[in-house]
C-alpha cells in the first residue's frame, strides 16, 4: 500500500513495485485518512507511508493503522530534513520497521536510482519476514515472537539447529582495546538498546559505529545514542583523536576510517565510492582498524540488510579480533548478520539483550 499526498512519487512507487515479480500494489492512497479507514479492505503486507499529507499525516495516521492490522510492516518516506528525520526517529518508538529519505528532486537521477533499490530491498526483506512469521508452520528462527511494545525488537526465541551447528571462532585471546559496530536495517532501535547498557565499556575504550543511514539523520541517531548511553556521542570529525569515553558515529553520505596519528589514533572521512552499495560502509571502518589496533579489536554485527561488515570481519578475525553477531530471531533483518555467521568468522552469535553483557565480561578480562 502506497500512501502519499503527491500524484507523481505514488506513480512512481507504484510502476516500481509493479514491475517486481514477488511484489503488487495493493492500493495507492493520497491521504493517512485514506489509509487507515481502508486498511481493514485492502490488507496489504507492508506500507510505504509519507510524513506529510493533508487531513492525516503520516506519524498520526501510524498507530491507527497498527491497531487495525498490528503484523503491518509500515515503512516511513521522508525528505531529508531534521523536523522530518526527527519525525522517522519517533515512528520508529511507535512501531514504524523502517524508514527511506525520499530525494528532494526525482529529477536526480543517481537520487532517484539509490532510492529505487533500497525501497525495493526494504520492502522484499521486511514483507518476506512479516510473511514467514505470520506463516503457523514456521521454523523456530522464525516463530511469531510475544507482541512487542512499541518499537522494540522481537524477544528472543531459541535457535535454528543449523545456526548452533555453524562454525564458531573461539574469542581471541588479546585484551580488546576498542569496540567497533556496524549496522543497517534496525540498527537504531538494536543500538539504543546496546548502548544502554555497555557502560563499563563506553568509559574505558572508545566505541566506533557505522550505522547504514543518510545525512540528518545520523544528527539526530547520535543525539539519540548519547541520552541513551549517558556518554557523549556525536557524528566523527574529520582528523579529530579517538578517546575512550566516547561513542563515534560515522555521518551520513561518508566513510569512516580510523589511521595512526603519532602516537594516537585519527578518524578518517572519505568521499568515495560506496561500498556494498552503503555510505558509509562498515568494511572500510573494519578493516582501517586492522593497521591502528591488530588483534585488539572487538566487533559486532547488529541487524541489517545485506553483507557488510562480513568481509571486514573475516580480516579482524584473521589479525587476531573477534566478531560477535546478533542473532536472527531478534534482528529485523538477518542479513549482515547471517553473513557473517554463515562465513564461520563469528565467536559467538547472540539474542540482542545478550549482547551487552557479554561485551561487559569480556572488556572487563573474560576471554570464554
Amino acid at each position: 500500500m502506497v500512501v502519499d499526498d503527491s500524484v507523481v512519487i505514488r506513480g512512481m512507487i507504484s510502476r516500481w513495485i509493479g514491475a517486481e515479480p514477488d511484489m503488487e500494489v495493493s492500493a495507492s492512497l493520497r491521504t493517512g485518512l485514506d489509509a487507515v479507514n481502508q486498511i481493514e479492505r485492502i490488507k496489504p503486507d507492508v506500507a510505504v507511508l509519507d510524513i506529510e499529507m493533508p487531513e492525516l499525516d503520516g506519524i498520526s495516521a501510524l498507530p491507527q493503522l497498527l491497531a487495525k492490522k498490528r503484523d503491518l510492516v509500515i515503512i516511513m518516506a521522508s525528505t531529508l530534513t531534521r523536523r522530518n528525520a526527527e519525525i522517522s526517529f519517533r515512528a520508529l518508538s511507535l512501531g514504524a520497521s523502517d524508514y527511506i529519505p525520499k530525494p528532494e528532486s526525482t529529477r536526480e537521477a543517481t537520487a532517484a536510482e539509490t532510492f529505487h533499490h533500497d525501497l525495493i530491498q526494504k520492502i522484499r526483506h521486511l514483507g518476506a519476514r512479516a510473511r514467514r512469521r505470520a506463516q503457523p508452520a514456521a521454523s523456530p528462527s522464525m516463530a511469531p515472537a510475544p507482541e512487542r511494545a512499541r518499537g522494540a525488537l522481537a524477544q528472543p526465541v531459541a535457535a535454528p539447529v543449523a545456526q548452533l551447528q555453524l562454525a564458531r571462532q573461539p574469542f581471541s585471546m588479546l585484551a580488546p582495546r576498542v569496540l567497533l559496530i556496524g549496522s543497517s536495517t534496525g540498527g537504531p532501535q538494536a543500538l539504543m538498546t546496546l548502548v544502554a547498557d555497555i557502560g563499563p565499556v563506553i568509559d574505558r575504550f572508545p566505541v566506533l559505529i557505522t550505522q547504514h543511514m543518510p545525512p540528518t539523520f545520523t544528527t539526530i541517531l547520535a543525539e539519540h545514542l548519547a541520552r541513551a548511553s549517558r556518554r557523549p556521542a556525536h557524528e566523527a570529525v574529520d582528523g579529530e583523536i579517538v578517546k575512550p569515553g566516547r561513542i563515534y558515529l560515522a555521518p551520513g553520505g561518508r566513510h569512516m576510517r580510523v589511521v595512526r596519528h603519532g602516537a594516537e589514533t585519527a578518524i578518517a572521512l572519505d568521499d568515495g565510492p560506496p561500498v556494498n552499495f552503503c555510505k558509509p560502509a562498515v568494511d572500510p571502518l573494519f578493516n582501517s582498524a586492522i593497521d591502528v589496533w591488530q588483534g585488539g579489536i572487538m566487533s559486532v554485527i547488529l541487524t541489517g540488510m545485506g553483507s557488510d561488515g562480513m568481509r571486514g570481519g573475516k580480516d579482524i578475525v584473521a589479525a587476531g579480533g573477534s566478531v560477535i553477531a546478533q542473532d536472527e530471531a531478534t534482528s529485523v533483518v538477518w542479513g549482515m548478520p547471517g553473513a557473517a555467521t554463515n562465513a564461520g568468522i563469528c565467536a559467538a552469535v547472540l539474542p540482542l539483550n545478550q549482547i551487552a553483557p557479554k561485551l561487559v565480561r569480556l572488556f572487563s578480562g573474560d576471554r570464554s
